[in-house]
């Protein structure tokens, strides 16, 4: 008798903790779920519309925000050793070129046993050292040769419609600043990495220049005259 009692006892403090008739089920394969998950997915699925969260879809949408502010391409990876007591160590890098295509153009150089990671430590490493170029008319303000160890770089300024005329590593570096009309030529090695480094120093050695409007015949004023004795002559 007493083990009788006891399992009626058990029987009626369970019966109030399962509630199956507050929740409102419309399919029969979700009538199978455990109570504990149908809670958990309709706190879910109201904060957002296809259930997840919406603090978190935010900050994914921030980080893809910076991460799509610049466009990077890879210039060069390389497989490099290094002597050492015990042997030779083997490491990766990366030579990676970002900008915006308005101006914004950089380069990083890093080193690391991946190869993902070196282009990941070379990419912020180019964030870091970001340089704005003035951009007249789709293409730079004026011609300039540099050198930078064996390489040597001629960059001229053209009229619209002339497109990128380069090759190698320099294009990629042009394209992401934003130069649309422009002639450049290597002269010197062909290595990609001494190329880009000497780019990016040609265009930092670019002088500023101002843009003003032409004041000279403005309706109402007279013209210019370079030899006063000639409107005497007159």
């Amino acid at each position: 008798m007493t083990e009788e009692i006891k399992k009626n006892e058990e029987e009626k403090i369970e019966e109030p903790v399962v509630a199956v008739e507050e929740i409102e089920v419309g399919d029969e394969e979700a009538k199978k779920v455990p109570v504990a998950q149908l809670k958990s997915k309709g706190r879910r699925s109201f904060g957002a519309p296809n259930g997840g969260d919406r603090r978190r879809g935010g900050r994914d949408n921030r980080r893809e925000a910076e991460k799509s502010e610049y466009e990077q391409k890879i210039i060069d990876i390389a497989r490099v050793t290094r002597v050492m007591a015990g042997g030779k160590r083997m490491r990766f890098r990366a030579c990676v070129a970002l900008g915006n295509r308005n101006g914004k153009v950089a380069i990083g150089l890093a080193k690391a046993a991946d190869v993902t990671n070196a282009i990941t430590k070379a990419v912020e490493q180019a964030k870091k050292d970001v340089f704005i170029l003035q951009i007249v008319n789709g293409t730079i303000a004026h011609e300039v040769k540099h050198k930078f160890g064996a390489a040597r770089i001629l960059l001229k300024p053209s009229k619209q419609g002339t497109g990128i005329i380069a090759g190698g590593a320099v294009r990629i570096v042009l394209e992401l600043a934003g130069v649309k009309n422009i002639v450049s030529k290597i002269f010197g090695t062909n290595n990609p990495v001494n190329n880009v480094k000497c780019v990016m120093e040609a265009l930092k050695s670019l002088k500023h220049v101002e843009i003003r409007a032409e004041k000279n015949n403005k309706p109402g004023e007279p013209k210019a005259i370079n030899n006063p004795t000639d409107k005497q002559k007159e």
